[in-house]
């Protein structure tokens, strides 16, 4: 392909490329000059398609937030078998796709974006958390109404959990080895927190 041949998917090419940067250098560790070169289009031919690195990092991070939350649906499984086994599919699904996507997973979670700033990427943000929760929803449901945790919340927590794992040992943090796999990792640390709930018998 010659250099700044305005090809039919330029766009998706300049988020391939982006997303190679990004694995190589950080969601802000590279220039739009750089995708440009990396695929293999003139600078100004990426402004046909996107207003700047901001921009171009968003489609990255909506297209991996896509990819997130069908992960997470198909995790989940409508609840299938147990409410208990469809909610820890979700964590599971969360340290899948960290370490399946890391381009986009940086792009979502360390490029200090606004999603709100960006159309779209808020919405399709929202639909991968709406799995957690509804996952969460069901798993109280046994609980009386009064003593049920709010969904929205101990989801939240568990996110926290899983991004934690992520972040510390699965992203090669300085000096955070664990002697313990990731998974294992989540899963003990979801059991504990929801026996602490009330969500979990103690000798489950």
């Amino acid at each position: 392909m010659k250099r700044g041949y305005h090809h039919g998917n330029l766009r998706q090419a300049l988020v391939d490329a982006a997303l190679r940067l990004i694995a190589e250098q950080g969601p802000t560790g590279f220039t739009l000059s750089e995708a440009a070169k990396a695929a293999d289009v003139t600078p100004a031919a990426v402004y046909r398609h996107f207003a700047g690195r901001d921009d171009l990092i968003a489609e990255v991070a909506r297209q991996g937030y896509d990819i997130f939350a069908a992960l997470m649906e198909f995790a989940y499984n409508a609840g299938k078998p147990t409410a208990l086994a469809a909610f820890e599919a979700t964590g599971r699904a969360y340290l899948a796709f960290a370490r399946k996507y890391p381009g986009h997973y940086m792009a979502m979670f360390e490029s200090g974006l606004n999603l709100q700033a960006h159309p779209g990427l808020a919405e399709v943000a929202q639909k991968a958390r709406a799995v957690l929760e509804q996952a969460a929803e069901q798993l109280s449901q046994h609980l009386p109404a009064n003593k049920r945790p709010p969904a929205t919340m101990f989801s939240a927590h568990i996110w926290a959990l899983s991004h934690g794992v992520v972040e510390l040992y699965m992203r090669g943090a300085p000096g955070a080895k664990s002697p313990f796999p990731p998974e294992d990792l989540l899963e003990t640390g979801i059991g504990i927190y929801l026996r602490g709930l009330g969500l979990l018998p103690p000798d489950a």
